[in-house]
């Protein structure tokens, strides 16, 4: 068995019959061959991992190169994608193998953190990765949202093809990654691929601004209109957008958001019922995972203050001692010192995408935290819920 690093351009060949056959309805069609094949000019700065065996591909894993926010400060992310193997092939450690050289690759290359959709949380754990919140889903009825139309509010909404709007919706989420904590976008070239999508973009500007914006599409009069992400830089881009929203009052019946866990959309008027839910059923509704791969890039992340000594366990990637410290709310990282805590990767990383506190670390088997590094630990890493925008 080998295992080597391909193009995007071998993909099609290697990568594209075990990802077909692992998580779409089969046998696949020559057309959804060929359409893989055209969407490789998105995939030219990935990395992609085979293992071949007599020039056979029977496993491949890949990362996307992405940037994310992590507690105020942008870092290099790999996106882990394409994991799929052959039946024949599984059970026999190949995705281990090529998720361990990817991991240490993407590190090397200059990534700090890395986040995946698991097809199956128990296994990417032994990895170090930790659950973080899926995005939440909100279905309401547009009549809901009527007081708006009677607002007169200081911006405007423009409906546009995607294509036209790229560049203003680019602009946003670019803003967004460096405001909001783990908010994650992909690179120049598999992004482009976001032009290209037949939906609608609402983008809604305070003058010069822009405020927000969504995607969406509607199936059809009397019907839902589906929205993904909705984008806002605070409560006046949200109210634009919904009122745009609530001008289709006579054309659709119900329309669907995505939103992130600390918003409340049954706040958002007051005459609106909202139906919102966080969905996760594996292995189709996959809540995503994330974690650290380079302690030291973490210097400089927004933390509240105190300082502690951890030891982080069973992993060749970040495993070590690190004190850890805050100057003027940034994070002090430096090797070495007396642990008052002992963590695995996934407890450390749940500290630092503030999704656990240190007695949950502790409760779910994820460290040994002393009495006296519990408040330490709390005041270094308050809770904070990440939001992760981008499906890959």
């Amino acid at each position: 068995m080998e295992i080597r690093q391909i193009t995007a351009a071998e993909r099609p060949e290697t990568m594209f019959p075990l990802q077909a056959y692992a998580f779409t309805p089969s046998p696949w069609s020559a057309e959804e061959s060929e359409a893989y094949r055209r969407r490789m000019r998105f995939f030219g700065t990935a990395v992609n991992l085979i293992a071949e065996e007599d020039g056979v591909a029977l496993a491949g894993v890949a990362s996307l190169r992405m940037r994310q926010n992590v507690r105020g400060l942008v870092h290099d992310m790999a996106g882990v994608a394409s994991v799929a193997s052959h039946p024949s092939a599984r059970r026999r450690g190949l995705v281990r193998k090529l998720l361990t050289r990817l991991l240490r690759q993407v590190k090397d290359e200059g990534c700090a953190v890395s986040a995946l959709y698991p097809f199956r949380p128990s296994f990417y754990a032994k990895f170090g990765f930790v659950g973080i919140p899926r995005r939440r889903t909100t279905t309401f009825a547009p009549e809901g949202l009527s007081e708006l139309l009677r607002r007169d509010l200081p911006g405007s909404v423009e409906r546009l093809p995607m294509s036209e709007g790229f560049s203003a919706y680019e602009g946003l989420a670019q803003t967004l990654l460096d405001s909001r904590h783990g908010f994650s976008v992909f690179d120049d070239v598999r992004a482009a691929e976001y032009r290209e999508d037949p939906v609608w973009l609402a983008v809604a500007r305070s003058g010069d601004e822009v405020v927000g914006a969504l995607r969406y599409r509607i199936d059809g009069h009397g019907g839902t209109l589906s929205g993904s992400d909705l984008l806002t830089t605070g409560p006046l881009g949200r109210a634009l957008l919904l009122q745009f929203l609530g001008r289709h009052v006579d054309q659709v019946a119900r329309i669907t958001l995505t939103v992130g866990t600390d918003d409340v959309p049954e706040l958002w008027g007051t005459d609106l019922s909202a139906v919102t839910e966080g969905k996760v059923d594996y292995p189709r509704d996959n809540a995503p995972m994330a974690r650290v791969l380079d302690v030291p890039a973490l210097t400089g992340s927004r933390v509240g203050t105190g300082a502690v000594t951890v030891e982080v366990v069973d992993d060749e990637l970040i495993g070590g001692v690190w004190s850890l410290g805050a100057d003027d709310g940034q994070l002090t990282v430096t090797a070495g010192g007396t642990p008052s805590a002992t963590l695995t990767v996934a407890g450390f990383s749940g500290l630092v995408y503030g999704v656990l506190d240190p007695i949950e670390v502790l409760t779910r088997g994820l460290g040994d935290v002393t009495p006296d590094a519990v408040t330490p630990l709390s005041e270094l890493f308050p809770r904070r819920m990440p939001y992760l925008f981008a499906d890959f």
